[in-house]
């Protein structure tokens, strides 16, 4: 008999039930009047998760073509960028901009630890003719929050962008893209937002528009230009994903239904039990407490035994799946997600496996300690 699997990798992440059903609706056609309504209801929605007034597109591509996108409509060849990098999709800012000919100023950050918004004034102060500043609102590959707030106020100030990548943060970490200044936010479907990949969603302000505007890099696919121009009658510029549309539609009113606030207080929760457990194992955290993300944990493997190790036994035996570290992290650290459609149990779960894991690889751990100190934290216990 083939046994369940727990999928607790950063994503593409569990899809609920009712998102599924959804996705299962008969396909109808994407110029009209039905394709229309939804678009425009969809779009509402997604300006309460921004907290944005701005306009928003939803584009069929992965979170990467997202990313891409905000390059390919506000980089010219030879503009002077600024990218932001402590870790693998921080790297991935510059990676992209230098495709586009930029000349990429990176402000590096040890991986494990959160961009010091400091370091970004005085970048913009040493080049006031930075185009745009390049953040992540979450870094995936090493589980750290970058307080994307104080960043924004810094660079609004100047006359550069803040485009910010938040693939795995949105739904699951709060974002106030007006408030904090935020020009371009770019995520993505497969993750917090509980779809399957294939969807990019852009939220673009005024000062971003003028930007666009003006951009000569060549881009067909993904030029906004277009978008916007078929944005104006609730189209896109060219063959959308419906099913995915109709999904991102249920998947946001379940998450309007629990409330956005309970939402994120949800995701906190989860990895604060997560962390705690980490804790009781006498494993070490990558992420310091105040700048761990709430929707994945990345945790280094003991001394002596390869992360990646641990994993296969996690797979093989429990079929549970966590995702291994990038990069230099490769087969250092194994990173356990918890975000969208993830509750208490699926954190139970994953340190239960954990433990029978960490047993089976010859590390000396107390069964049962790690649990214990999640439902401590479920519970309200102190320990």
């Amino acid at each position: 008999m083939q046994g369940k699997n727990y999928l607790m990798i950063p994503g593409p992440t569990p899809v609920p039930p009712k998102v599924v059903a959804a996705m299962s609706t008969p396909m109808f056609g994407h110029r009209t009047q039905d394709f229309q309504n939804l678009h425009q209801e969809i779009v509402a929605k997604l300006q309460k998760f921004f907290q944005t007034k701005n306009e928003i597109f939803v584009l069929t591509s992965s979170g990467t073509g997202g990313m891409e996108s905000a390059v390919a409509n506000t980089v010219n060849p030879g503009d002077k960028v600024l990218t932001l990098v402590g870790g693998k999709f921080g790297e991935r800012w510059s990676e992209l901009t230098r495709a586009y000919g930029a000349e990429v100023i990176e402000i590096n950050f040890e991986w494990g630890t959160c961009v010091d918004p400091q370091a970004v004034k005085e970048k913009l102060e040493e080049h006031p003719d930075i185009k745009v500043v390049f953040a992540t609102q979450n870094e995936t590959s090493t589980g750290v929050v970058n307080d994307i707030e104080s960043i924004g106020k810094i660079v609004a100030q100047t006359p550069a962008l803040l485009v910010v990548d938040g693939v795995s943060g949105v739904g699951g970490i709060e974002i106030k893209v007006d408030e904090w200044h935020v020009d371009i936010l770019t995520t993505g479907s497969q993750k917090s937002l509980m779809l399957p990949p294939g969807l990019a969603i852009q939220s673009i302000s005024q000062k971003a528009w003028e930007k666009i505007e003006d951009n000569k890099s060549p881009r067909y696919y993904f030029d906004l230009l277009k978008a916007r121009k078929s944005y104006a009658k609730w189209n896109t510029a060219y063959t959308p994903a419906v099913s995915l549309f109709v999904g991102l539609n249920a998947a946001l009113d379940m998450m309007l239904e629990e409330g956005l606030d309970n939402v994120y207080a949800r995701h906190k929760l989860l990895r604060d039990a997560t962390r705690a457990a980490i804790r009781a194992l006498g494993l070490k955290l990558m992420a310091e407490d105040y700048y761990a993300s709430p929707v994945v944990t990345s945790v280094y493997a003991p001394d002596g035994i390869g992360a990646d190790d641990i994993r296969k036994v996690l797979t093989k035996e429990y079929g549970i799946t966590f995702a291994g570290g990038q990069a230099q992290l490769k087969n250092k650290i194994f990173r356990i997600a918890h975000m969208g459609f993830a509750g208490k149990m699926d954190v139970l779960i994953a340190i239960s496996g954990l433990e029978m894991a960490l047993a089976r690889v010859g590390y000396p751990v107390e069964l049962g300690a790690g649990v214990r100190a999640a439902q401590q934290v479920f519970l309200g216990v102190q320990s």
